[in-house]
């Protein structure tokens, strides 16, 4: 181990939740929960001002409703949480090119191979300045831990939580780690904490009096040895710069199982869709289209079809996806659709004769379709999509005469809008129809203002918000 707090984890506070809250003047200081809003949903973020009632990720959405019944239900923007977590990637970028990215909020930082860092002063700086340029072009707050390993500076971080800093000093490891529950350290969850539990060993400094034979004789060869060093503070494992991608995918789970054929075909090609807007953003294509099918008696499926060269085509994986869900059988209903794409390139060498088949099916819809288009009737295709037009709340919307606003909830028909920007007082509410011409799904606003100067992603001097 290092004798210099040198390693630092960044953990952006209640990630979701808080970019939810910054976009929202009308949600600051109050309870907001991130996440699947059907029956069958789960909690991806909730904010501190919600978790004061219980509510925690992974819960039950159904749960979190009676727990915090006058909570904001929000459904997730993951294009805007992409957006700020590549700004706070970049940012740590700037301190080292060690930077290990966990998820789309908490990343591992090697200051001393950046030469950032190399005492406790300098780390300690290093982490001040973090936060505050992540405030400065993000508007949120990020937590950040210090310490001479992974292990411990990521339980430093979830010390400092909220909108902290915590340092831990080398030599000072063995008598923090003691008295802290066994489910602390990395690798423990749930089964094997209560699997020492009933050996009797509940807190870190039990399981180094148990010794290693002990650890090895209840959790086997590698999970003993593992643990064993984590509670004597012994972590050699290095920041390991971002991995490269090895697929793309897009899921989705249904509220109540889909049994139309025609409609789980809609949604696969939908998934299709989806899933080439994300590997167009990473630069990728894929030569393996995979498709995955969750059925109602919860058996899952995964078929795949490899092309002969990789492809970002959204006709190619569509008819792809569609000729798996041939081999299929969904007739007793679906409860999870999902497309993706593997066998990553950062090229492409199309499947021509693919991309044939599927404009010739493109072509032959449109011709099919073109005496309605010129008696002046709407097609069909049409009429459905402007019917089942969805406003998922929390979402981004535009009206024609309101501006900018977000999606309070809909149904029966109507949908609530409350008209508010990341820099502007709560908004009023208006409500509409779900039909209304005038109102139109946006992109989100940037949730800092940027001067016409300043670079995209790194700020020294812009004010933060609170």
């Amino acid at each position: 181990m290092r004798n210099a707090p040198t390693i630092l984890h960044l953990d952006m506070d209640a990630f979701f939740a808080s970019a939810e809250q910054a976009s929202k003047p009308s949600l600051r200081g109050k309870a907001v929960v991130v996440g699947g809003l059907g029956v069958r949903g789960v909690v991806a973020t909730a904010s501190y001002e919600a978790r004061v009632f219980g509510v925690h990720s992974a819960m039950p959405m159904a749960q979190a409703r009676r727990l915090a019944p006058n909570a904001a239900y929000l459904v997730p923007r993951f294009g805007l949480y992409r957006e700020i977590s590549e700004q706070v990637m970049g940012l740590l970028r700037t301190l080292s090119p060690l930077v290990e990215p966990l998820s789309l909020d908490e990343a591992f930082v090697d200051l001393e191979a950046g030469g950032t860092a190399w005492d406790e002063a300098s780390a300690r700086r290093a982490g001040a300045k973090l936060r505050a340029d992540i405030r400065a072009v993000t508007g949120l707050t990020g937590s950040v831990g210090l310490a001479a390993s992974k292990m411990l500076a990521k339980i430093a971080s979830e010390q400092a939580k909220p909108d902290g800093l915590v340092v831990i000093e080398p030599g000072t490891e063995r008598a923090l780690l003691g008295p802290m529950p066994v489910r602390t350290l990395p690798g423990v969850g749930p089964a094997t904490g209560d699997h020492l539990r009933r050996g009797g060993i509940t807190t870190v400094d039990e399981i180094a009096e148990a010794g290693e034979d002990e650890l090895v004789r209840l959790l086997g060869k590698a999970h003993g040895h593992a643990l064993y060093a984590m509670a004597l503070a012994r972590d050699e494992r290095p920041v390991v710069a971002e991995r490269e991608t090895k697929s793309v995918s897009v899921e989705d789970t249904y509220d109540v199982d889909i049994h139309d054929r025609v409609r789980v075909g809609l949604e696969v090609q939908r998934l299709a869709d989806r899933c080439v807007e994300r590997l167009r953003r990473a630069g990728l294509s894929g030569r393996t289209i995979v498709l995955k099918v969750r059925r109602y008696d919860f058996s899952t499926l995964t078929r795949s079809e490899t092309l002969r060269g990789p492809t970002d085509d959204p006709a190619v994986v569509r008819e792809a996806a569609g000729r798996l869900l041939d081999a299929v059988d969904t007739t007793g209903g679906v409860r999870l659709l999902g497309v993706g794409v593997s066998g990553l390139a950062d090229y492409t060498q199309e499947d021509l004769f693919a991309q044939a088949r599927a404009r010739e099916a493109v072509e032959e819809t449109a011709a099919q379709e073109l005496p309605a288009v010129e008696t002046g009737e709407e097609p069909a295709a049409e009429q459905v999509t402007a019917a089942e037009r969805r406003w998922p709340a929390g979402h981004d919307v535009r009206h024609a005469e309101y501006g900018h606003g977000w999606v309070q909830g809909s149904g029966l028909g109507r949908v609530t809008v409350r008209f508010e920007t990341p820099d502007s007082l709560p908004g009023r509410v208006r409500t509409f129809r779900t039909d209304d011409s005038a109102l139109e799904p946006a992109d989100p606003l940037p949730l800092v203002p940027r001067r016409p100067e300043e670079a995209p992603g790194v700020s020294a001097g812009a004010p933060g918000r609170t």
